[in-house]
């Protein structure tokens, strides 16, 4: 019986741009912060994000 296992083990290397992990925890917490802001503006002013915006 032949043995079918690979002799050698390939190595990926790491993406240097795209969906990386670091990239992704990056964007989330950004969009938590922004979330965050966008709430408190809107506490603060008494107005909603559009009005103090100047789009409504």
């Amino acid at each position: 019986m032949t043995n079918l296992e690979p002799t050698v083990t390939p190595t990926i290397a790491r993406p240097k741009a795209g969906f990386t992990t670091y990239a992704e925890k990056l964007n989330g917490r950004a969009a938590m912060l922004g979330f965050v802001a966008i709430v408190a503006i809107e506490y603060l002013t008494g107005k909603g994000i559009m009005t103090w915006l100047g789009l409504a």
